[in-house]
């Protein structure tokens, strides 16, 4: 047996598939298939079992399963406290950022990390989906995420700070001569949104209905720098985190009422190592504004208001 059986035995496990457990190991499908006959056989058991929605772990698979996760989890810390004698580190690091968040502090706190640890190869993705991340998370393949405070925010979170959203309107716009903009004064203005599962159009949906106002689309897009120029250009206005607004289009930006705000939170995987550690204090140390607003995911106001002393954004 081996710990790369182990892994992909679990990835079959969260996908209900040898196919999508393959799209997200990044491997060929029958490598995977192989490896799990292999590991049946090896054992003499059966550890899936074929369901009309998928394969799912036998009695045996799932015992057999929970060891694994804490083979693989025992594997990473031996990694990660190999890797980090005589204030040097290897490998790779994983993290994930939420769509729009952390572009104005993500940047300095990794050349910090790289000039800590100059062997470290940091991979960096950004991710639309906030289920997305919650699902990567729980399955282990994420060193680091960042990303909104929600409903089911894990307890062990770090609040770093919060994100305020902006609208950004096209050049000449009428609104452009007030420094804050009522909501309701965009209820006849399309709106450049986002892909149907990006968080970032939940928020808007949210403002909106909030506001008792319905978007006309004018347009999707799946980038926020995309968002903020076709806004730009006339096409509709939209609604990004401040930071994301690329260089440029300050002009063009105005801050919303009522005020729009996320709180902006930093998750390690259970068995963090040193590279994380390190990321996250890096990450401190970066500006975080700090917005009280009357929208941020589904905290209550009186939530928002203590916001630093909330159990599940405060370690």
């Amino acid at each position: 047996m081996s710990l790369r059986q182990f892994e992909y035995a679990l990835a079959v496990a969260e996908e209900g598939s040898v196919t999508a457990a393959a799209e997200v190991l990044h491997v060929a499908q029958p490598s995977v298939s192989q490896q799990i006959r292999g590991l049946e056989r090896e054992l003499g058991v059966e550890l899936f079992a074929r369901t009309p929605t998928g394969l799912v772990p036998t009695v045996v698979g799932r015992v057999f399963l929970r060891e694994a996760q804490s083979a693989v989890n025992a594997a990473r810390r031996a990694r990660a406290a190999a890797r980090a004698g005589a204030d040097e580190l290897v490998g790779e690091l994983v993290v994930a950022v939420q769509m729009g968040f952390g572009t104005r502090q993500l940047p300095g706190a990794l050349s910090a990390l790289r000039r800590r640890f100059p062997r470290l190869e940091v991979t960096v993705f950004e991710e639309p989906s906030s289920a997305e991340l919650e699902r990567l998370g729980r399955r282990g393949a994420l060193d680091l995420a960042l990303m909104a405070a929600c409903e089911r925010t894990p307890a062990d979170a770090h609040h770093l700070g919060d994100e305020e959203f902006v609208v950004v309107l096209g050049a000449g716009h009428s609104l452009l001569g007030a420094d804050r903009v009522a909501l309701r004064d965009l209820s006849r203005e399309p709106w450049v949104r986002f892909d149907r599962d990006s968080a970032l159009d939940g928020v808007l949906l949210e403002v909106l209905r909030e506001n008792e106002m319905t978007p006309a689309t004018a347009a999707r897009v799946s980038q926020t720098a995309t968002a903020v120029r076709w806004a730009a250009h006339g096409l509709g206005v939209t609604l990004v985190p401040a930071s994301a607004v690329p260089h440029g289009h300050e002009h063009l930006v105005r801050l919303v009422s009522p005020a729009v705000s996320q709180p902006v939170i930093a998750v390690l995987r259970n068995d963090a190592g040193p590279a994380e550690t390190a990321l996250l204090a890096f990450l401190r140390q970066e500006t975080w504004p700090e917005i009280l607003s009357p929208f941020a995911c589904t905290l209550e106001a009186e939530e928002a208001a203590s916001m630093k002393s909330a159990e599940f954004l405060v370690r």
